[in-house]
């Protein structure tokens, strides 16, 4: 549905991302400007750009919402990077829209620099995921329990179609609408499933393996998304939506920031199963396309449903056979060892960044920083006379290149997004982002980026926001 941005009467540029402007073929030096700052506040409108407000439904903590939508963003168009790939560009916080459901539309600054952060540890860490192109303050404030400064955020997305898209029309009983939003969605993202025999079979099968692989990657970074709603899961495999996530410090399956999750519905060890069950309901949207008879289509979606257990499974294994420094022919033991290891970390609440980034000081010898994080370390001596036995000459290196050393900390995101909100200072903010666009490799003078919070944050919860 088409919409217009409401005017921002002092927009300022705060942070432009200057590397992805270059790879979407932009100028970064127009987009420098005041002139940039207007175009992503939405007070001036980019050639050709023909903003929409995106519609979709989607089950929220198990619960069918008919029509939801954009309601505080607008896609403005779409450009062709120098990869040659198809991107989305879309303004969040930009007021309000016909999906706005009785909210303002807008957003605040802190949330808009959160998501920015978030996007930018992802993408450092190579997860799928969309970016942030820019930031801006609109010089107005908003209002939630007290005055915040207003702010919007210029969001990079190789689509924004999600599971809630497919939902929504077929929530209004429109096969029709789902097949041509399917046949644009596999065009776009899975062009190779129109040579299958099944085109739209395969259209979920791939979804599911991209997901499968998507959400074992989060698994192994200790990420938590917070709010994996059927609309926050996009057909694309990125990493969408960074409301009330977080990452780990102690680590325990059942963590949850989210201060809206109060069964734990999203919490760490959650997500595969909620993976499966927001790709069910995908599933039930293509089966008019899968096969005319209905109970066919049923068997043929359950059969490849079934088959997400197996391809997360083998992706989280290979992601923690490397995270190990297990390498060469994979043993049936690996599999004890990871799980071990991480119930070892669990019984004592030992963080979940640094004791990975440890093993490989310890395969080169030294288990000192690694024994040192157990209050007692006996479980895990006895657990790695097994793990060392494993152990290759390669290993500490293959370990160190996909064991981070920095994260997106949550203490250090606050401390950066308060300086910005409170005092206007954006230092913090830009020295995270440094930090985080390298996170593998261990740098002089940032030594409390690589350390949890005292008492590891205990009781920290986040907030949904943009």
């Amino acid at each position: 549905m088409s919409a217009q941005a409401e005017p921002a009467p002092a927009p300022r540029l705060v942070k432009l991302n200057l590397t992805l402007a270059q790879e979407l073929g932009l100028d970064p030096a127009a987009l420098d400007s005041p002139a940039g700052a207007a175009i992503f506040a939405g007070n001036v409108l980019p050639e050709g750009a023909l903003p929409l407000a995106q519609a979709y439904a989607g089950h929220q903590f198990g619960g069918f919402v008919p029509q939801l939508g954009d309601g505080r963003a607008l896609l403005l168009g779409e450009v062709i990077d120098r990869h040659g790939q198809r991107r989305d560009i879309q303004l969040k916080g930009s007021g309000r829209t016909a999906f706005s459901r009785g909210g303002d539309g807008k957003a605040a600054l802190g949330p808009v620099l959160r998501e920015y952060l978030l996007g930018e540890a992802m993408h450092g860490l190579g997860i799928p995921t969309t970016r942030a192109l820019a930031a801006v303050t609109t010089g107005a404030p908003v209002f939630r329990e007290r005055p915040l400064p207003g702010a919007v955020l210029t969001r990079i997305a190789s689509s924004h179609l999600r599971v809630g898209t497919f939902q929504f029309f077929a929530a209004r009983g429109d096969p029709a609408k789902v097949r041509q939003l399917a046949d644009y969605a596999i065009a776009r993202h899975y062009p190779v499933a129109l040579l299958a025999p099944n085109p739209y079979l395969a259209f979920l099968e791939a979804v599911r393996d991209r997901q499968a692989e998507l959400i074992a990657r989060w698994m192994h970074v200790g990420f938590i998304h917070g709010v994996m709603n059927t609309d926050n899961m996009a057909i694309s495999g990125e990493t969408i939506d960074y409301g009330p996530c977080a990452f780990l410090d102690r680590y325990h399956a059942q963590t949850v920031f989210s201060s809206i999750d109060r069964q734990g519905r999203y919490a760490y060890g959650q997500q595969p199963s909620i993976a499966r069950w927001n790709l069910a309901r995908f599933a039930e949207t293509l089966l008019p396309l899968i096969h005319e008879d209905q109970p066919q289509a049923i068997e043929l979606a359950t059969a490849a449903l079934d088959h997400f257990t197996d391809r997360y499974d083998a992706a989280w294994i290979n992601g923690m056979r490397t995270k190990l420094g297990l390498l060469g022919a994979p043993q049936t033991t690996d599999l004890a060892l990871a799980n071990d290891f991480l119930q070892a970390l669990e019984d004592q609440q030992v963080d979940f960044t640094l004791a990975f980034r440890h093993l490989a000081l310890a395969a080169q010898g030294n288990e000192e920083p690694i024994r040192a994080l157990f209050q007692h370390p006996a479980p895990y001596d006895r657990w790695a006379a097994g793990w060392l036995a494993r152990l290759m000459e390669q290993s500490a290196q293959a370990m160190n290149a996909v064991n981070p050393v920095y994260i997106a900390r949550n203490h250090q995101v606050e401390l950066a997004l308060s300086a910005a909100t409170e005092n206007q200072d954006f230092a913090p903010f830009e020295k995270l982002l440094t930090v985080l666009a390298a996170p593998f490799t261990e740098r002089p003078g940032l030594a409390e980026y690589a350390q949890p919070a005292p008492q590891g944050n205990a009781g920290y919860q986040t907030f949904c926001g943009t």
